[in-house]
């Protein structure tokens, strides 16, 4: 079953100072930079490339952590918060350009603050963390590669047409994996509570 007891008992998995953790600590204060960078059209530009780092880079992380040994507890929060921090920031700065429709930011941000939310009571109150899936990453892989072509086709329009027939799509079928995922972690939670009071 995807969720396990909040500690698994390994004394490394506690650590906190990690070359992985550090980055994803980095990705996280990147982010205020390229939302002030998008919302001014002379560095709009700078703050697409600034998300583009930020979203490359959460490979990294996962990847360093894995293949050094330095797979933590705090790392396993601290990745995917990173990731939906940027996901969310980048879209809300994006709708205030009026690059995005507020719909889909708010399918979005609304679907991440419930999951959040529901999963610190599920950790809070029954000790279950719930492990990301891989439907997860695949959805949060494709919005988060859609977004920055839809807005680099936005603000290039010489490179409009590319950007958007691809960036749309792609942006869309990781919305609809999203929502999928969703249904998958309700499942999951259920689950989780079931085992736990028996």
């Amino acid at each position: 079953m995807p969720s396990r007891p909040a500690s698994a008992g390994d004394p490394s998995l506690d650590r906190i100072a990690t070359v992985p953790n550090l980055i994803s600590l980095i990705r996280i204060l990147s982010i205020p930079v390229f939302v002030i960078l998008l919302q001014r059209p002379r560095t709009e530009v700078v703050g697409l490339v600034v998300l583009v780092l930020v979203v490359s880079t959460d490979w990294v992380d996962g990847r360093i952590a894995r293949r050094t040994g330095q797979v933590t507890n705090v790392g396993k929060i601290l990745d995917p918060v990173a990731d939906r921090l940027a996901l969310a920031s980048a879209l809300v700065a994006l709708t205030v350009r009026g690059v995005f429709p507020l719909w889909a930011t708010l399918v979005v941000v609304v679907r991440d603050a419930l999951l959040v939310a529901a999963g610190a009571i599920l950790l809070l109150r029954r000790g279950v963390r719930l492990d990301v899936r891989w439907s997860g990453k695949i959805a949060t892989f494709a919005l988060m590669t859609g977004v920055p072509l839809i807005a680099w086709g936005e603000f290039d329009r010489f490179l409009a047409g590319p950007a958007l027939v691809v960036g749309w799509p792609v942006f869309l079928a990781g919305l609809a994996i999203y929502l999928f995922t969703t249904m998958q972690y309700v499942r999951d939670a259920r689950r989780a509570v079931g085992h736990r009071s028996v």
